[in-house]
């Protein structure tokens, strides 16, 4: 992993190539807001809401925006916010940051670390943390909207900007659209996020064209048996056993039936079954996750799930065929070509060499890719979380960083927050150029 030079201290000062700023006069701008940024990051930290269910972060979001002058509408494909702020002709430009947080129980020992406990929509009581850094994406996402509602006189066009809800269950982004998004508000040319991303310096900027985060398709299956007395298994049909079966056979769809050029991935996440010891249950439930980058791969593996999961059954004398449920898909995000290049050439223009790098595709899946599907050119920008110092002390031990989703991860908060300040201002007046 290469160093970048200061790590978004932003502190270089030169001029970038024609009609671009110099860097300082973008620090000086990130620096002005962050105290704000910071403190509503604390906030979000500290109060995390589930899925679905973000009334109060969504609020805060609706409630900045309004101060500074955007005409907000709420309660867009749920708990969705969207901001719009007109500053003459030009390009309109659409900005998405998420509001959601995780079902996990914070185990950072920050003194601002969050202590929410909940019940899930399944009614099971759970921990609450911004374990994906959407409280990142927040706060740097008002500090933009501040800098861009105080320079007008930089840009030109529509900005759009979007507090989506429900990304971690891959629901939001299509709710928002079918409630309207790119109807009811001026439809975006452009359409930008940015991500916090573990495996990089914090503050350093990582992005490339094409395909960077892949299909997810999360499956429900339920395989049925018949149950009995533990003691008289030759009275039964176990299900444990036929899903036993089912999830090391599955393992072989990647391994023998997957080109080893195409990336894919078939993680069986839950298994549950029974109550007892000394009694064989009458079904047994997997959760899988299943990613991949292009359509005829996704294909090939659901079929291939479908197929090994019911021949398992038949083979065991199942008393009924499995139930197989798909739910929580996405597409693969695309980062537009043409958008990208010319995002990154601004950036590289303005940031300190070494600031700006390619990142890697990624199998991890999000929902942003819905507005490329609906047709708008689209690029997620990666910003690096860590400090540089326990990226070279994992490299050293082998011993790797927490890493999003994790119990333990803990961005270092300003380098984040400024890199992505920076680069959010940096991409939109790039694309809404004065003139």
């Amino acid at each position: 992993m290469k160093t970048a030079r200061a790590c978004l201290g932003l502190g270089l000062s030169f001029l970038a190539g024609s009609g671009a700023w110099a860097a300082d006069a973008v620090t000086e701008e990130v620096a002005a807001v962050y105290p704000l940024a910071e403190t509503l990051y604390l906030d979000l930290h500290r109060n995390p809401e589930l899925s679905s269910h973000e009334t109060q972060t969504a609020a805060k979001l609706a409630a900045g925006l309004r101060e500074l002058g955007y005409e907000v509408t709420t309660g867009v494909g749920g708990t969705g916010v969207v901001g719009v702020l007109k500053n003459g002709a030009g390009p309109v430009v659409m900005l998405r940051t998420e509001l959601d947080a995780l079902p996990v129980e914070e185990q950072t020992g920050l003194p601002y670390a969050s202590k929410v406990r909940t019940k899930d929509d399944a009614g099971v009581d759970v921990g609450v943390m911004h374990a994906c850094g959407h409280d990142i994406h927040m706060a740097g996402w008002m500090g933009t909207a501040r800098i861009m509602a105080k320079t007008r006189g930089r840009w030109r066009g529509t900005l759009v900007l979007i507090g989506q809800p429900a990304e971690e269950t891959v629901k939001g982004a299509a709710g928002m659209i079918a409630d309207g998004l790119l109807t009811r508000f001026p439809r975006p040319q452009f359409a930008l996020a940015v991500h916090d991303a573990a495996d990089l310096p914090a503050g350093v900027v990582g992005m490339r064209p094409g395909p960077v985060m892949s299909n997810v398709d999360s499956l429900r299956i339920t395989i049925y048996g018949t149950g009995g007395h533990g003691a008289r298994p030759d009275a039964t049909i176990d299900p444990v056993v036929i899903a036993a079966r089912t999830v090391v056979a599955l393992q072989t769809i990647v391994a023998r039936e997957i080109s080893p050029f195409d990336s894919a991935v078939v993680t069986v996440g839950m298994l549950h079954a029974g109550t007892k010891v000394n009694i064989i249950p009458p079904e047994a439930t997997l959760g899988l996750s299943v990613r991949s980058l292009t359509e005829p791969v996704r294909s090939h593996l659901l079929k291939s799930i479908d197929r090994i999961v019911k021949a398992e059954a038949a083979a065991a004398g199942a008393p009924r065929e499995p139930l197989i449920e798909r739910f929580e898909s996405a597409t693969a995000l695309v980062n537009d070509p043409e958008l990208t290049k010319r995002v990154t050439a601004a950036l590289r223009r303005s940031l300190p060499p070494g600031q700006v790098q390619e990142s890697t595709v990624e199998m991890a899946s999000e929902d942003f890719s819905e507005f490329g599907s609906a047709g708008v050119p689209t690029l997620q920008l990666r910003v690096g979380a860590t400090e540089q110092s326990k990226l070279d002390a994992a490299a050293k031990t082998g011993v790797p960083v927490p890493s999003l989703h994790s119990p333990l991860f803990a961005p270092d908060r300003e380098k984040t927050l400024k890199g992505a300040i920076a680069a959010e201002v940096i991409s939109l007046r790039e694309l809404l150029p004065a003139k």
